[in-house]
């Protein structure tokens, strides 16, 4: 490992024009930096700008450019988000093993051959009549597009708001930053203290043949009355359901009514877990369901 400590921003900005890295974020200036030569679970060569206490990954150039040239005909916006978010790596114990992108995360190439495995949440969200909030994603979702799910499914992101271990801060605080991005629901009608961890899974799900999901996934519920107004870049529709037109949404999708498909792991919530913490839900005693020292492993 080399380190270049003591160099002045100009000069440090300046290693890494030479290194062909494409972004590089110092914000603000920083008292002390160091660059930092690591590779990638994929791989890759890459660097990371260590500042006030952690790190900033930068990529290199010629990788990420050749990936984005061949998938030129993604949606824009997916397209930058695949490239931009970098996914937080975990192994099967939910140990952080690194981070990359969520489009090498998402590729079932990289899925199979490195077993990558990223952390993930789902968000269960009911209003005070205890109905639960469904979306459909949008036609431009590289996995699984027009399917019905819970409230919203994402991943908390390698950055140190998102990484806090204690109570599942760090994947509370990425709930409520995606709930606003992709349903537009304010940060102040989900308070991060609202959510309840209930449990944690593994799963694996082919999307496409090209794309999929391999995730330990965090299952928060949420009760809140909340003003929703959904991103079209990721939402298709959205529906309040009691337990019976959820089971009725079931008996159309197993019966392949209408098109209607249900995410894979909305799908393994429902069949393992979903009905019996809505009574919870109902009775005020969903504390009383949680288990968070179990990762389930479901297929």
């Amino acid at each position: 490992m080399s380190l270049l400590t003591g160099f002045p921003v100009q000069n440090l900005l300046a290693v890494a024009a030479s290194t062909s890295i494409n972004r590089l974020s110092i914000s603000p200036p920083p008292l002390k930096s160091l660059l930092v030569n690591r590779s990638t679970s994929a791989g890759r060569k890459s660097f990371s700008l260590f500042v006030s206490g952690s790190y900033s990954s930068v990529a290199s150039s010629s990788t990420a450019m050749g990936d984005a040239a061949a998938d030129s005909g993604m949606d824009a916006v997916q397209r930058r988000l695949m490239f931009e978010d970098e996914c937080i790596l975990v192994d099967e114990n939910d140990n952080v093993v690194g981070h990359d992108t969520k489009y090498n995360c998402h590729l079932m190439e990289k899925i199979e051959s490195e077993n990558l495995l990223h952390r993930a949440f789902s968000v269960f969200l009911f209003n005070t009549k205890y109905e639960l909030l469904l979306q459909q994603r949008s036609a431009t979702k590289v996995t699984f597009p027009l399917v019905w799910t819970n409230t919203c499914c994402s991943h908390p992101l390698y950055r140190e708001s998102e990484l806090i271990p204690e109570n599942a801060l760090g994947v509370r605080n990425a709930a409520q930053r995606k709930l606003l991005d992709e349903l537009g629901i304010p940060a102040e009608d989900v308070p991060v203290d609202q959510f309840t961890p209930l449990g944690r899974m593994l799963y694996k799900a082919p999307s496409d043949g090209k794309w999929g999901e391999h995730e330990l996934d965090y299952l928060l519920f949420i009760v809140r009355d909340v003003n929703v107004n959904p991103n079209p870049d990721e939402v298709a529709d959205i529906k309040y359901v009691n337990k019976e037109e959820l089971k009725e949404l079931l008996r159309k999708a197993d019966a392949g009514e209408g098109g209607i498909k249900l995410s894979p792991w909305f799908r393994l919530v429902v069949d393992n877990f979903l009905f019996k913490w809505w009574d919870h839900v109902e009775k005020g005693t969903i504390s009383e369901a949680a288990d968070m020292k179990t990762i389930h492993k479901l297929t």
